[in-house]
């Protein structure tokens, strides 16, 4: 008689065990996300959503070198890069010699783009690139140049990456970008 009151106890607390389980589950889905949150809504093309501009919110803080510069390994469309992040510089910036390394490929006839640089004007090849990352924080569709070749020493992360960012501030020797 006690084996079946036994059987019964058990299966009552794992259905009480599983419910409450289901109830924590079902509220946290419904609960308002918080910002941070790292939420991931793939669809096939693997970059969320309809047609987002961000993905997997994060923040990446780096730290300045010594002359007070930001530099940061940047994924472009599947490739590492290492690039200066500048607020001067109105669009991403590829040397050409760093263009042909990731793919990149223009031609004389694509330097139609007239651009104002610290060592003055250059034309320079309008390219978009469908995804750049920096660590989990990803931006769509941004729109860069590529410079001739020997005009540009090292490639440069400018405002048509940093504006589309939620929010970057610097203090005390870090750079801090919130995707």
């Amino acid at each position: 008689m006690t084996h079946p009151v036994l059987w019964a106890l058990g299966v009552t607390s794992i259905a009480a065990t599983a419910s409450l389980t289901l109830a924590t589950r079902f509220e946290n889905a419904a609960r308002p996300r918080e910002r941070g949150d790292t939420v991931l809504n793939l669809d096939n093309s693997g970059l969320g959503g309809s047609n987002p501009t961000r993905f997997a919110p994060n923040s990446v803080t780096l730290a300045a070198d010594s002359l007070g510069h930001f530099s940061t390994e940047v994924d472009v469309a599947g490739r590492s890069l290492r690039m200066l992040v500048d607020t001067g510089a109105s669009v991403c910036a590829f040397s050409y010699e760093d263009a042909q390394r990731l793919g990149l490929h223009v031609y004389e006839r694509d330097f139609n783009r007239r651009v104002d640089t610290a060592n003055g004007a250059v034309s320079a090849a309008t390219v978009r690139i469908p995804v750049m990352r920096i660590g989990t924080i990803g931006i769509r569709d941004v729109e860069a140049v590529i410079l001739p070749r020997g005009r540009l020493g090292k490639s440069l992360l400018g405002m048509s990456f940093l504006r589309r960012l939620n929010d970057f501030k610097m203090s005390d020797g870090r750079l801090t970008m919130r995707g």
